[in-house]
């Protein structure tokens, strides 16, 4: 049997995934045609760093990650994109890191 070759030795399956259906998330880098998208030339950018859209399909591949099938607000384009790929920007993520924050101690009065 073949070594196949990959990117990473984490095994992303072994946890539920890091976006749900239906969240809004944002593109860490700008992502061009490989050639694997339908009507568009290779090379053509399909989302740049910072669009925004929606996580719409969550798959698998290799047997080691998640892809998560993003369409894009502006560009109406739908793409296959690794976590690493991406971040949230959900205002509920900002909220609950807030929650995690151990209040500030009230002042005391000088008496």
């Amino acid at each position: 049997m073949t070594n196949i070759s990959r990117d990473s030795d984490v095994v992303e399956l072994n946890e539920p995934p890091r976006f749900t259906y239906g969240q809004r998330v944002r593109t860490k880098r700008t992502v061009r045609n490989d050639g694997t998208y339908c009507g568009k030339d290779v090379g053509d950018i399909l989302a740049k760093k910072g669009e925004e859209g929606y996580v719409c399909n969550i798959g698998t591949f290799l047997q080691q990650f998640y892809i998560f099938g993003v369409e894009f607000i502006q560009t109406g384009n739908k793409v296959g994109m690794k976590s690493k790929e991406l971040e949230a920007c959900d205002d509920e993520d900002d909220v609950a890191s807030a929650k995690k924050k151990p209040a500030k101690p009230a002042k005391e009065s000088g008496e």
